[in-house]
């Protein structure tokens, strides 16, 4: 099965398509990450660059209260060595570049003065189970921890956005957070959901980079709201046709977005209609546009 991120706006059609589950050729930069010292990293250009993005996304979590406190992390890949990540203890609206420190895949902080999110251990997970996981961003919108202390899921087959990006959300047994066995209960899911609901919980979404990833968070919690809403009609709800869902299928498996419905025999394995192709470059370019 083809299993990546959002691909980044660089990749464009041709890198999305030719992506596979065996993992990513390393990027120069990630080379270069990798043969330097942990406190040389940790002061690169490129983590300067992640540190900027992480504050910008912890600010937009906080300010649209999909966290309260001092709840949810957010973390990046380095290299493939290392990992930055939000510390524990410290709301997401109040980030600065100090507070991000730097963690290799085994959860010991290498830099930085504060200690790192005791739910690191979660994002190492969903690194270790997918090479394409470049980001990871934990937190708890109000709709989506709804269903969340539910066990369940908004349906499927509603909201074409949800459909092309998130595709079915996964469902993660409860576990104590920050422990091992918490981290764990996701490693099932990850390779099919970019998207993993955590009973009781909130949500956790990877992609290739932050923005990538709390977008997701965006998505879900869109979805999660609007099909609330829309039961209150009191009017049938009107989902996408099948012949539909099979196109978005198709574009996804093009395009090489996660989604446990690929594994279908009824899903085109290769697009190759012009239609496809027009709607593989819209994507693309909408990618580039939001970044």
């Amino acid at each position: 099965m083809q299993q990546t991120a959002v691909p980044v706006a660089e990749r464009g059609r041709e890198a999305a398509s030719a992506a596979s589950p065996a993992g990513v050729a390393p990027k120069p930069e990630a080379l270069k990450i990798d043969e330097i010292s942990p406190l040389a990293a940790a002061s690169s250009p490129e983590a300067e660059a992640f540190r900027k993005e992480i504050i910008r996304v912890g600010r937009k979590l906080w300010e649209r209260q999909y966290v309260d406190g001092c709840g949810g992390n957010i973390s990046v890949r380095l290299g493939s060595r290392y990992v930055l990540c939000t510390p524990t203890m410290l709301s997401k609206g109040d980030l600065e570049p100090a507070d991000i420190c730097l963690s290799d895949l085994d959860g010991n902080i290498l830099a930085g003065d504060r200690s790192r999110t005791s739910e690191l251990l979660l994002h190492l997970e969903i690194y270790k189970a997918s090479p394409q996981a470049q980001a990871v961003v934990h937190c708890h919108p109000p709709y989506a921890t709804a269903f969340a202390v539910t066990g369940a899921t908004p349906p499927n087959g509603l909201i074409t956005e949800y459909e092309l990006f998130i595709g079915p959300a996964a469902v993660a047994p409860y576990e104590t957070t920050g422990t091992r066995a918490f981290a764990e209960t996701v490693r099932p899911f990850v390779k099919d959901h970019n998207t993993i609901l955590l009973t009781n919980h909130g949500i956790v979404c990877w992609s290739d980079t932050v923005m990538h990833a709390e977008w997701l968070v965006e998505i879900f919690e869109t979805c999660c709201k609007t099909y609330l809403l829309a039961q209150q009609i009191g009017k049938p709800l009107s989902f996408i046709p099948e012949n539909k869902i099979r196109e978005i299928l198709a574009l996804k498996r093009r395009l090489g977005f996660p989604d446990a419905r690929l594994h279908d025999a009824a899903v085109p394995a290769e697009g190759t209609s012009a239609e496809l192709e027009r709607l593989v470059e819209q994507v693309t370019a909408r990618l580039e546009d939001r970044n």
